[in-house]
């Protein structure tokens, strides 16, 4: 008889570990992970939804360890419990991967290495796994006295790097800079690192690390030279910066521009599940958290709601006149379509966004025929080639809103104009959503 794989052997110690090494829980149900997630938006998540359950309002009780809190509600004559426990993404992983964790919380995708780990049990790139709860924007903070009012990614990069230590070298005050940034256990980190510094910029040793995303604002806000980065719900006392990727125009942060993942340091924040072997109370928060009521606690946590909502932009003079006259009589909604692989294939936010646009018009009292689909392409090798892949992004999602039940979307593509990130950045293929003034 054939030897059995090492890497079955290698499975079967996992597994074997992962079961010896969960404690058994005195809750219903453990979310772990990300500061981010887990300082306000999980427990008012989790509050909402014991509210629906429960005989009164739940309550909340810290257990002794910082960034952890039990939020409490009597159901049906049963007590739940269940334990948000905030300290980084990374953690969050290692939870769930052992089976203690029912849904883990993150500021960053699952990265491949830990998707490889439990594929056996799930896979968590899946939309039954992968679930995005909210979007976030990074914000770069300063001191409010501050003159700088924007920058690029690759001057942020230069700055976190120490290649640029007074602010003096970009138009402001005679100032040595100080770095402010969040640990290596974050998914903020993870984040900043990707977009901003990359392979390009180490992180200068000098910079100050911090596990909470407040207190980390907190202190840049009482620094004159301080600059530093945390979630768009921690900016508090400090100043806004606008970023610019590229050739594209710089963006502050707002309901549009990081809604619609325009704006450079948009992010997605997830909770993850294990496919079908979700405990049933972790499912049914996790549907709660993705609906119209769970995402109206998420505007109201200070994150940026996937509910769509109709807004007139305001364009800058870089807007040509030719895409004003194609949208004069619209406003734009605050969700534009994704594509996971190649050109046409809808991401896992962008499938669930299928039914938030359809929930949006039946509440408005709106038709499919008030839509206008608008595909983007990124820069190709010739203008008819960058239409033609616009258009056809254009065409799959109103393909994917026929099958909803939203038929005859009418649809264009826009070429490669208007980009919202450098040249290559994926952020330029999309599908804006508009809809007709009334």
């Amino acid at each position: 008889m054939a030897k059995p794989p090492r890497k079955f052997f290698t499975l079967c110690l996992f597994v074997l570990a992962a079961v010896m090494l969960s404690p058994a829980s005195a809750h219903e149900l453990e979310i772990h992970g990300s500061n981010t997630v887990g300082a306000t938006l999980a427990p008012m998540l989790v509050s909402g939804y014991l509210q629906q359950l429960g005989d009164g309002n739940p309550s909340s009780r810290p257990t002794g360890e910082e960034n952890e809190q039990i939020l409490s509600a009597n159901a049906g004559g049963r007590n739940l419990s269940v334990l948000v426990a905030a300290h980084g993404s990374s953690t969050g992983f290692r939870t769930l991967a052992s089976g203690r964790a029912g849904i883990w919380a993150s500021s960053r995708p699952v990265k491949p290495s830990e998707a490889d780990q439990v594929r056996a049990q799930a896979d968590l790139t899946a939309l039954e796994s992968e679930h995005v709860i909210a979007i976030d924007g990074l914000a770069i903070l300063v001191h409010p006295s501050n003159p700088i009012n924007q920058l690029s990614i690759d001057t942020i990069g230069q700055i976190f790097a120490g290649e640029i230590r007074n602010w003096s070298e970009l138009g402001g005050s005679n100032r040595a800079i100080t770095l402010y940034a969040r640990d290596d256990r974050s998914g903020t980190w993870d984040t900043f690192k990707s977009l901003v510094l990359g392979k390009a910029y180490p992180l200068h040793p000098e910079a100050m690390r911090y596990e909470s995303n407040d207190q980390l604002s907190d202190d840049v806000s009482r620094d004159p030279g301080g600059i530093g980065f945390s979630g768009l719900a921690s900016v508090r006392n400090s100043k806004l910066l606008a970023v610019s990727d590229g050739n594209a125009p710089a963006l502050k942060p707002n309901q549009l521009t990081v809604a619609s993942e325009d704006y450079p340091l948009s992010r997605r924040l997830f909770m993850y599940t294990m496919g079908d072997r979700t405990p049933e109370l972790a499912a049914q928060l996790i549907e709660f958290a993705l609906g119209t009521n769970g995402q109206a606690l998420v505007a109201e946590s200070g994150f940026i709601s996937q509910n769509p909502i109709a807004v007139k932009p305001d364009f800058d003079a870089s807007v040509p006149l030719t895409f004003r006259r194609l949208t004069e009589n619209y406003q734009r909604l605050t969700v534009n379509f994704r594509f996971s692989e190649g050109r046409t294939k809808l991401d896992n936010k962008a499938q669930r966004d299928l039914m938030r646009v359809k929930r949006y018009l039946e509440a408005q009292g709106r038709s499919a025929e008030d839509l206008l689909l608008i595909g983007f392409a990124d820069t190709q090798s010739h203008e008819l080639r960058a239409q033609m892949i616009s258009e056809l992004r254009a065409l799959s999602v109103r393909k994917a809103l026929n099958e909803a039940g939203l038929p005859r979307v009418a649809y264009t593509g826009y070429g490669h104009y208007m980009p919202v990130g450098g040249t290559g950045n994926q952020r330029n293929g999309r599908v804006e959503v508009w809809i007709k003034d009334r």
